[in-house]
């Protein structure tokens, strides 16, 4: 908090408003505030017709997490239903400042973190804001399991999915519900090869969003690859399509279709269930060998 900022406080005769800047995985970045005419500062216009309010800031001291909400009304200028929808907000980082309206560069950063989850209805919408410790929340620390707990090509698996034969760029054909996708033909590509990977939308409506895909295999002579869920946009034919190989997180395929085994994550010898309830039996000589 500034010297100015704690002087305009303490005048006793504030003229304060909040501003939120919001800034998308994709970029995107949006002003807003509860003040009755757009301010302009940090190079963003925070415009004053979208509705947009907070309640009040919940701060503490330590590890809590610092949280608030926003509401407003969805419209063209502001938050749109479809968008939200889609998904581009998840995640979004925020950034709320107290500001002095007379004077702009009179302000104070309050609050920053990230969009949670956002309810919708009736239009309008309700968005929690997350400060920075709630990634202190999340749960740390390695799995010790049979399968890979790495994701295919990030840090911890090193593949590169940029080498020839893992990945394919190719304009959408058929598309039914935004979930089932049908080629004539992925040549190069054996049945199968595209099962638990991910399908990426370069263009179009749906641009910059992913699924997972479910199934891939052939059907009445053509390539059908099928996600988990629907993408939560349209996809058009002609969009351009990223298809990723997939990977069950076994070792064989690690080493076999990736050849990446010394970058495997999992415990492929860690002992089963099985193992764990056996028992000697009376029926066997206990010669110090399996009690199977």
């Amino acid at each position: 908090m500034s010297d100015a900022f704690r002087a305009h406080v303490a005048s006793g005769v504030t003229t304060l408003c909040r501003c939120w800047a919001l800034t998308r995985s994709d970029g995107m970045q949006y002003g807003f505030t509860d003040h009755d005419r757009t301010l302009n500062f940090d190079g963003l216009s925070f415009r004053a017709e979208t509705g947009l309010s907070a309640q009040a800031l919940q701060q503490a001291t330590g590890l809590a997490v610092d949280n608030t909400e926003a509401i407003g009304a969805l419209s063209d200028a502001g938050l749109r239903e479809d968008e939200i929808e889609a998904g581009r907000f998840d995640g979004a980082e925020l950034r709320a400042w107290l500001v002095n309206w007379a004077d702009v560069s009179v302000r104070w950063l309050q609050f920053r973190g990230t969009l949670g989850e956002i309810r919708r209805g009736g239009g309008a919408f309700r968005a929690d804001l997350r400060g920075l410790t709630q990634a202190l929340n999340r749960p740390l620390g390695r799995i010790y399991q049979k399968a890979c707990t790495a994701v295919l090509g990030d840090g911890g698996c090193r593949f590169d999915l940029a080498a020839p034969g893992y990945a394919e760029e190719r304009a959408a054909a058929a598309v039914e519900d935004a979930r089932v996708f049908r080629w004539d033909d992925l040549a190069g590509f054996e049945p199968g090869w595209f099962a638990r990977g991910r399908l990426e939308v370069l263009s179009g409506a749906a641009a910059g969003l992913w699924g997972l895909i479910k199934a891939d295999e052939t059907e009445a002579a053509a390539r059908r690859i099928e996600l988990w869920e629907p993408l939560r946009a349209g996809v058009a034919s002609g969009d351009l399509l990223r298809l990723e190989a997939g990977c069950d997180k076994r070792m064989e395929t690690c080493r076999l279709k990736f050849n990446n085994l010394l970058n495997f994550r999992g415990f492929p010898d860690i002992p089963g269930e099985d193992w764990v309830v056996a028992v000697p039996k009376s029926t066997k000589p206990n010669t110090g060998g399996s009690l199977r």
